[in-house]
C-alpha cells in the first residue's frame, strides 16, 4: 500500500534517512546510502532513490530549501560558526509585541503595582532563560535537535509523548502570537478584521520557515532592528505623556498570590522556547566554546524580555488614570494591546499607524520558531513521519495554527495566561528530569553516545523518566493556580478562592527528586 503511494517498501519507510551504523540501502535504487560510524548522515543522502520522499527532497534542494530533518549533522556540514547567530536569533524573537503583552498582564489579570511587577518580571525572567541558554549548548556538541537530545532522557518511546507535547505548545504559541499580530493590525483603523491579520502573519511565517535553517537565522539576524526603533518610539511618546501612574504595591497574601502566579506566566514564556533550544545552534561546530553558546544565547533572551515587559507594564499603569476619558483603557478595550499601544503612539498620527504595523509584523520573528521546530517534533512520532519531509510538516502545521487563531481571536487574554502556565508547567518537569539525568548520571557531555540516537535497544528504556514525569504532574497540580482548580499547595501560597500558582515550582522538585531515586534501579536492572 506504501509503495502505491510512492513511499517506497516497510523497510524503506522503516530506514527512511535514519543511521543504522551499517550501510543501508533504498528500496527503490541500486545506490547504497554511505553511513557513518558516528551516526551523521551526509546531506546528498536524502535525494538517493525514486521514492517520493527522495523527489520531494530533490525538488527542495533545487530552491535551496533545507532538506536535512532530525538526522544528525555531519561535523563537515556544521558551517555556523557566528556567535552573532546565536543570540540575534533570540533577540528578534523576543523584541516583540507578544513579550509586551506579558507585561500588560501584571495589572490586567494579577492586580499587581508598578514595582512589583517589574521585580516578579526581572526575576522570574532570569529563571526562566536559564534552560534555554544551557539547552542551546547541546546542538555544537552533538549535531542533534532539541527533541532527539531528549531520548537520551526519556527513552525512544517515551519521548514520543513529550514530542506531542512540544507539538501542542509551538502550534499554540503560533496561534497566540498571530492573534497578538492581528489585534494591532486591527486597532489601526478597525478596517483589517482579525481574521485577516492572522492570515497575513502566518502566511509570512511560513514563507520563512519553508525555506529551514539558514533563511530562519538570516531573517531573525536583521528584523528585530526596526522592532526596537519602533519600540524605543512608544517609550519616548509615553514618557512624554505623563501618564505614567506610578500603581502602589500590594499588601498581604493576595499580593503573594498575584505575584506568584504572574511569576509563573512570566516564567513560561522565558522558558517556551526550551524544548528546541538545540534546533538553532545544531549546525554550529563541535569546538564551539559552551561558555560562548550559553552568553550569546542568554543575552539574545534577557535583554528584549526586560526591555519589552517592563515597557508592557509601564504603559499598562495608564489604564488606571481617572480623567473622565481614559483612552488607554478604552484602547485596551476594544483592541487589546494592539489598542492599548495605538493610544499611545495616537499623538503621532499617520506615522504612528505605521509603527503599529511594523509591531505587528514583528509577530513573525517570534513564530518562526514556533513553526520551523513544530516541522520537526513531528519526524520524532515515528519512522514514517520522519519519510515526511520537513517543510511539508511545516506547511501542515501552518495550516493547523491558522485553524486554531482565528476562532480564539475574541478570548485571547484568557487563553494567553492560561497557556503560559501550561507551557511553564510540562517545560519544568522536563527540565527537572533532563538536568538531572545530565548532572548526576551522566555527569556532564562526556557522558553521552551522541551515535546511538536512533537505535531503541541502546537508548534507555524511560521508565525512570516516564515515572517522574507522572510524578512531576502530580506537583503540578497540587501548586498549580487556575480558574477551574486550586491545588491544596496553591491555597496556601495566596489569597483564597486563587491562592497563588507555584505549579511549575512543585512540577521541577517532584520530577527531579523522583529521577534521581528511581534512575539508579533502571541502571541496575536493565543496564542502559
Amino acid at each position: 500500500m506504501l509503495s502505491k503511494f510512492g513511499l517506497g517498501s516497510r523497510a524503506d519507510v522503516e530506514k527512511g534517512p535514519e543511521v543504522d551504523n551499517h550501510l543501508a540501502s533504498d528500496s527503490n535504487s541500486n545506490e547504497t546510502r554511505d553511513t557513518r560510524s558516528d551516526g551523521a548522515v551526509p546531506g546528498e543522502s536524502f535525494v538517493y532513490g525514486n521514492s517520493l520522499y527522495a523527489r520531494l527532497q530533490r525538488f527542495a534542494g533545487k530552491l535551496n530549501i533545507e532538506q536535512r530533518g532530525i538526522e544528525r549533522v555531519p561535523e563537515d556540514e556544521r558551517t555556523d560558526t557566528s556567535y552573532v547567530n546565536i543570540g540575534s536569533m533570540w533577540l528578534a524573537a523576543n523584541m516583540v509585541v507578544s513579550s509586551f503583552a506579558i507585561g500588560v498582564l501584571g495589572k490586567s489579570l494579577f492586580y499587581l503595582g508598578f514595582v512589583d511587577a517589574i521585580l516578579v518580571c526581572l526575576f522570574f525572567n532570569l529563571l526562566g532563560v536559564l534552560t534555554v541558554s544551557f539547552f542551546s549548548c547541546f546542538g555544537p556538541a552533538f549535531g542533534l535537535r532539541q527533541m532527539v537530545l531528549s531520548r537520551f532522557w526519556f527513552g525512544w518511546f517515551p519521548v514520543k509523548f513529550i514530542a506531542i507535547l512540544n507539538v501542542l505548545a509551538c502550534i499554540g504559541w503560533s496561534a497566540a502570537n498571530a492573534i497578538v499580530g492581528a489585534q494591532l493590525l486591527n486597532a489601526i483603523d478597525g478596517t483589517v478584521p482579525g481574521f485577516a491579520g492572522i492570515l497575513i502573519i502566518t502566511f509570512c511565517t511560513l514563507f520563512i520557515t519553508f525555506a529551514g535553517y539558514k533563511v530562519v537565522h538570516k531573517y531573525e539576524k536583521y528584523s528585530w532592528m526596526p522592532t526596537f526603533v519602533v519600540f524605543l518610539i512608544v517609550l519616548g511618546t509615553f514618557a512624554h505623556s505623563g501618564d505614567f501612574v506610578n500603581i502602589p504595591m500590594g499588601v498581604g497574601t493576595s499580593e503573594l498570590g498575584g505575584c506568584l502566579s504572574f511569576g509563573s506566566t512570566v516564567y513560561g514564556f522565558a522558558t517556551g522556547w526550551t524544548s528546541y533550544a538545540a534546533d538553532y545552534t545544531v549546525y554550529q561546530p563541535s569546538n564551539r566554546s559552551r561558555r560562548k553558546v550559553f552568553g550569546s544565547t542568554w543575552i539574545g533572551l534577557i535583554l528584549p524580555l526586560l526591555f519589552t515587559e517592563f515597557l508592557g507594564i509601564a504603559v499598562m499603569t495608564a489604564t488606571a488614570l481617572n480623567d473622565g476619558h481614559n483612552k488607554y483603557a478604552d484602547g485596551y478595550a476594544a483592541s487589546g494591546n494592539g489598542g492599548l499601544i495605538a493610544a499611545v503612539l495616537e499623538p503621532l498620527g499617520g506615522f504612528g499607524k505605521f509603527c503599529l504595523v511594523i509591531l505587528a509584523l514583528s509577530i513573525i520573528a517570534n513564530n518562526c520558531p514556533n513553526i520551523y521546530s513544530v516541522s520537526l517534533t513531528l519526524q520524532i512520532l515515528s519512522r514514517f513521519s520522519q519519510r515526511v519531509p520537513r517543510f511539508i510538516w511545516t506547511l501542515l502545521a501552518s495550516c493547523v495554527s491558522l485553524a486554531i487563531a482565528i476562532p480564539g481571536y475574541s478570548s485571547f487574554e484568557t487563553v494567553l495566561e492560561n497557556f503560559m502556565n501550561f507551557i511553564a508547567y510540562w517545560l519544568a518537569i522536563y527540565s527537572g528530569i533532563a538536568i538531572a539525568d545530565h548532572f548526576v548520571f551522566k555527569r556532564g557531555f562526556g557522558g553521552y553516545r551522541p551515535e546511538i540516537y536512533d537505535q531503541p535497544d541502546k537508548l534507555p528504556l524511560g521508565i525512570a523518566a516516564s515515572i517522574a514525569f507522572c510524578f512531576g504532574v502530580a506537583g503540578m497540580v497540587t501548586g498549580m493556580s487556575q480558574t477551574w482548580f486550586v491545588g491544596p499547595i496553591a491555597k496556601h501560597a495566596g489569597e483564597l478562592p486563587f491562592g497563588g500558582d507555584v505549579g511549575f515550582e512543585c512540577g521541577f522538585a517532584f520530577s527531579f527528586v523522583v529521577y534521581c531515586a528511581l534512575r539508579p534501579l533502571e541502571l541496575h536492572y536493565f543496564r542502559r
